[in-house]
């Protein structure tokens, strides 16, 4: 019997653990942290060994085949020793990819991945499609597939699960746009994070769909270098040669593969970005042959995304809006381009090796006041006191939002939109937004 070691025991982790286990593996799980009770409580319904807290290397490194959680680097200890081993280290994708013939909807890019995801899933139950959600959002893929089969997966990737993708196919990808993110795990190498994200390309064939951002200069210079077998369907906010999507004359067009506009002003999602992953999730609803009408109103009455531009109330004639999504500066920078007023901006968290340059001038522009909420506070500074607008530097939600309420005028908005990772002070960027939200409504 093939041994499976399963690293991490969340939400990825314990799916696949449940799948591996009702294909007939001996399966092991092992968690360098506290297992919560539901993932517990899960592995032992279905008699699942398991440990927490440490990783023994002697029920770890006996593995066929490892299966890694995509928050865990591969410079952890134990999984450098694996690798020394030459044990096999693959994603939960990956491994639950092999025991469905699902059609495959993936969604991949620096930035709009959670919002395309959700309103393509949106778009799909809207048509009555029997689809599931998963990767980044939803629930664990391999779990689904071992008890809750679908005929189609929308399935959100980082570039973590890309990593130790081998195999996987696939039949629809999205790639919206690559900028910096993520570079500490990178060895700060952005070609190293660009190269994760083409990943979402390979294994696909004629039959495949490959929808992307025409704008994008990095995946333009990027398709350059690939031999991609699958349809091309590129879109752009506005028509250019060989885009498909675009919008033209407040017309949101579609021409391939089945035509079809709407009006612009229709579209639920409002700003720049949005138009791109409105076009995006358009698009792959067309391929997959959802009829217009569903897509028409699918595209205006998406409720949109928790945590991304999510506007929370309106306290003494400031609006204010959580945006905790926004973990990189191209998020931000997209945030605040779509503001209409002026802005109190928070800013900060664990920098993932940020260049701040290209929002300052948008800051200059639409801000009135920076507030730094993190544990470490020196390179905002460093970054952005020299810009001359008023600064707070706040180590808690608590002080944060106290901050904002002073700054902030009548007419203005207070954007929680931190560029940055959550964990230095907070679970992780739910649980920043959760706070943000909780605290701002009882002001």
């Amino acid at each position: 019997m093939k041994r499976i070691v399963v690293l991490g025991a969340g939400e990825s982790g314990a799916g696949a653990a449940v799948l591996a286990k009702k294909e007939g593996f001996d399966v092991f799980v092992s968690d360098m942290s506290k297992i919560t009770s539901h993932y517990q409580q899960m592995l032992n319904e279905h008699g699942i060994a398991w440990e927490e807290g440490q990783h023994t290397e002697s029920l770890i490194l006996n593995a066929d085949e490892i299966i890694k959680s995509p928050g865990i680097p591969d410079t952890a200890p134990m999984v450098s020793k694996a690798i020394q081993a030459g044990i096999p280290i693959i994603s939960e994708i990956e491994f639950a990819g092999r025991y469905t013939t699902s059609k495959m909807i993936c969604i991949t890019g620096s930035n709009g991945k959670t919002t395309t995801t959700s309103l393509i899933y949106h778009i799909f139950k809207t048509a009555g499609y029997d689809a599931g959600l998963a990767g980044n959002i939803g629930h664990s893929l391999a779990l689904q597939v071992a008890e809750e089969p679908h005929d189609y997966y929308i399935i959100e990737l980082s570039s973590f699960q890309l990593d130790n993708m081998y195999n996987f196919r696939a039949n629809i990808a999205v790639l919206l746009n690559i900028t910096p993110d993520h570079l500490d795990r990178y060895n700060f190498e952005m070609q190293n994070y660009v190269d994760a994200k083409m990943r979402i390309t390979q294994n696909q064939t004629s039959d495949d769909a490959f929808i992307y951002w025409n704008d994008d200069p990095i995946i333009r210079r990027e398709l350059e270098k690939y031999d991609i077998k699958a349809v091309q369907y590129p879109f752009s906010e506005l028509k250019e040669k060989g885009s498909i999507g675009y919008i033209e004359a407040g017309q949101y067009v579609i021409e391939q593969p089945e035509p079809f506009n709407m009006e612009q002003e229709s579209l639920s999602l409002t700003g720049r970005h949005n138009i791109y992953n409105s076009l995006a999730a358009g698009i792959a609803s067309n391929i997959a042959g959802i009829k217009k009408d569903v897509i028409r109103q699918s595209l205006s009455d998406f409720p949109g995304v928790e945590h991304r531009l999510e506007k929370v109330c309106i306290v003494r004639g400031v609006q204010y809006v959580n945006d905790s999504k926004a973990t990189n500066v191209d998020a931000c920078w997209y945030a605040l381009d779509s503001m209409k007023t002026r802005v109190v901006l928070i800013v900060g968290g664990k920098d993932k090796g940020n260049d701040y340059e290209p929002i300052k001038p948008l800051i200059r522009e639409k801000c009135s006041a920076i507030v730094y909420l993190g544990a470490d506070n020196q390179k905002l500074h460093d970054n952005f006191d020299a810009l001359g607008l008023p600064v707070r530097d706040t180590h808690s939600m608590k002080e944060c939002v106290a901050a904002c309420y002073e700054l902030a005028q009548p007419g203005e908005t207070v954007l929680l939109s931190p560029c940055c990772a959550s964990f230095d002070l907070f679970k992780n960027m739910e649980d920043r937004g959760e706070q943000f939200k909780e605290l701002v409504r009882n002001l």
